[in-house]
């Protein structure tokens, strides 16, 4: 990755186009000296309403008046999946709803719509003055409850409110969203053509993608009523254009110091990147067994893949002795300024004394916590059987607490969600659960070690393949009517509950437990109070000039359509429906699927296909709308380049790249591919 531009830079004014700007927070002034645009409240206010957050972790926009959403096929992978039963494939060979009627509820999706953003920076810090380790922990989750549970004002159905932490800890905002938890399918292409190139392709340009999924969403059993919603331009945009993106990136580092980046690279990454290369081979392995077999893991497995490319990139960045010198150059200036004099020594003390002894501790952790708790560990791999039991142990104990001491997911105005996700009638496939689960048993004893008390308890003297075959065998948890039993039972039933999956889980909570305590009181409560401190002074020292990092949750991009040089040769910003043809071979991963085959006659070479912008963007931003000035949607985000991929850390406007999927051919492929002209009317006229 170069690195010239950024190092230029000063410390704490982005520069160029980049950012993640909150719509609280816009800046303005950048974009009126820079492009002659300054964005009206009114210009905001439809971004707001607009865009839609994917709460499993994507981006979405309402695109017409009747609840209509545009996203990527890869963030519908989940609902495809789910609704694909019996010999149905959705995932693979796209799905039409013809009418209304058509349109199937996805079980587990649920979007939210941003309604305000109000500052709650004074409240928080007053909750935690003072305030290390285990108070910290207890007095963060009263303080959040407390202005949760006045935000949805008890309707928890219809309203989701997340207290967010910006700049680090250097502010506190209060996001209140408007729930929709009834979403259907209306259009999917099949797999081919969304993921045209497949692996040799991905993050990389020229691209010929149609990754674009449309949902629907319902209130009260018919279409919602959206307003607000951005208009479809046809023609999509032109080379040098101004461009915005809308969407909810997941989660960048570009402000922790460096001693974090380091511990996350060695700690976390590098194992990590090694289970998941690992189950990679599981599941591909799995995938060969027959159709079914390939049907049950190639969500899981086009999940894998993506990411390990991903901390592929990010591993790359974090061992760049450039980047590693300038953010060294970047604490070092900091600290200088914080104990330059008495009063500043006095006001901010040793932040970076204390992340040293956080990570110490994490070393200490991570191997339990990884395994027991944390996302990448043995708990978030061992299959939806497992998530079911886990997720119904732990709220029948947490629900019965009051709500500022519960687990965050288990807040009042969290258990919506939940419910929702127990509720799904999607299918639970046996075989499959049983090797995700005998692999994350393996995994278990690998790390813990054999001897390992825990490892013990829990295996006993079966193998992995033994306990996982017992288990999914003895649980009925694939059944939602037993879910919602045990649910509404609370602890009583739970605790009668002789399902394997329940026992299994009632067996390793109460040590996850400890663990996860262990770790919030000696690695996060103390790393957020460090991270708080170095953002103060940031401010202190400059001012809030500079955006916060991605929390994912609503931001706004601001750039433009053009290309790039990719060694001493120009990378054209667009791609054309002729292109496609061109480079399909008949055999994957550049096959055409027959619809496109059969249509290639009545389409128009000339189309533009996908183009790329240099907007600021990272994961979370997969399905985000590529606006205009006046508020039009001229493109669908579905990727970034490859230098891309070090974005979390870090940004480079000469070769980051957002690629985008160009309305032009979203509307062509809609009317003369798919036959739809009663979706194609809908996206230009913005109404059924």
């Amino acid at each position: 990755m170069a690195l010239t531009g950024l190092l230029a830079m000063g410390a704490g004014t982005a520069v160029a186009d980049e950012g993640m700007w909150t719509l609280d927070h816009l800046p303005a002034k950048q974009m009126q000296q820079r492009y002659g645009f300054t964005p009206s409240q009114r210009w905001i206010d439809l971004v707001q309403h607009a865009a839609l957050r994917l709460a499993e972790g994507c981006t979405g926009s309402f695109v017409s008046a009747n609840g209509l959403v545009m996203t990527n096929h890869h963030c519908a992978n989940t609902c495809l999946s789910q609704l694909s039963k019996g010999r149905e494939d959705y995932m693979s060979n796209g799905y039409i709803a013809l009418k209304q009627e058509d349109e199937p509820k996805c079980p587990d999706v649920e979007l939210n719509q941003l309604e305000s953003i109000i500052d709650v920076t004074t409240q928080v810090n007053a909750a935690t003055a003072g305030k290390t380790g285990a108070e910290r922990v207890k007095a963060e989750r009263a303080i959040d409850s407390r202005l949760e549970q006045s935000c949805v004002d008890g309707d928890a159905k219809t309203w989701r409110c997340d207290v967010i932490t910006l700049y680090n800890g250097g502010r506190y905002a209060l996001y209140k969203y408007r729930r929709y938890q009834d979403v259907r399918l209306v259009f999917a292409p099949e797999q081919s053509i969304a993921f045209f190139g497949g692996d040799p392709d991905n993050f990389n340009f020229p691209r010929y993608d149609l990754d674009v999924t449309f949902f629907r969403a319902y209130v009260d059993n018919k279409p919602a009523s959206t307003p607000q919603f951005f208009k479809f331009s046809p023609q999509g945009p032109k080379a040098g254009d101004m461009t915005f993106v809308i969407g909810n990136p997941g989660q960048t580092q570009r402000g922790i110091p460096w001693v974090q980046l380091a511990a996350m690279r060695d700690a976390r990454l590098v194992p990590f990147f090694g289970f998941l290369s690992e189950l990679r081979g599981v599941l591909w392995q799995y995938g060969r067994a027959g159709a079914e077999q390939g049907k049950e893991a190639q969500e899981a497995r086009f999940y894998i893949e993506n990411s390990i490319k991903v901390f592929n990139g990010w591993l790359q960045t974090l061992a760049d002795e450039n980047f590693i010198e300038h953010k060294k150059k970047q604490d070092a200036t900091l600290r200088e300024w914080m104990a330059a004099t008495p009063d500043r020594r006095a006001k901010y003390g040793d932040p970076w004394a204390e992340l040293e002894r956080a990570q110490q501790s994490s070393k200490d952790l991570r191997a339990r916590y990884d395994m027991l708790e944390a996302g990448a560990g043995f708990n978030s791999r061992a299959g939806e059987l497992f998530e079911y039991a886990r997720t119904l142990v732990r709220a029948a104990a947490e629900r019965g607490k009051p709500d500022g001491e519960r687990l965050p997911q288990f807040r009042e105005a969290n258990l919506p969600a939940v419910e929702h996700t127990l509720e799904s009638n999607a299918p639970v496939y046996p075989h499959y659960e049983q090797t995700l689960l005998s692999w994350s048993l393996e995994k278990l004893r690998q790390v813990l070690g054999a001897d390992d008390s825990t490892v013990h308890e829990v295996l006993g003297k079966q193998s992995p393949d033994q306990l996982s075959q017992q288990l999914v065998s003895g649980t009925q948890l694939a059944d939602p009517a037993v879910r919602k039993h045990l649910w509404d039972g609370g602890e009583k039933a739970v605790e009668a509950s002789n399902d394997s999956m329940i026992k299994l889980v009632r067996q390793i909570d109460p040590e996850a437990r400890q663990v996860r305590k262990a770790y919030e009181d000696e690695v996060t409560a103390p790393t957020d109070k460090a991270d708080e401190t170095i953002a103060k002074a940031r401010f202190d020292r400059e001012g809030m000039s500079s955006y916060p990092d991605a929390t994912f949750t609503l931001r706004l991009s601001y750039g433009k359509v053009v290309g790039w040089n990719e060694n001493g040769a120009p990378v054209p910003p667009f791609t054309y429906i002729g292109g496609l043809y061109k480079r399909a071979t008949g055999a994957d991963p550049f096959q055409l699927p027959d619809s496109w085959v059969k249509a290639e006659g009545k389409l128009n070479a000339n189309t533009p296909m996908n183009f790329v912008t240099d907007n600021d963007i990272i994961g979370g931003n997969s399905g985000s709308a590529v606006i205009d000035r006046e508020g039009h949607a001229v493109g669908l985000v579905f990727d970034g380049n490859i230098h891309s991929l070090g974005g979390d850390f870090v940004y480079d406007g000469s070769n980051n790249r957002t690629v985008a999927v160009d309305t032009a051919v979203l509307v062509e492929s809609v009317r003369k591919v798919y036959n739809l002209p009663r979706l194609a009317d809908e996206l230009t006229q913005g109404h059924l």
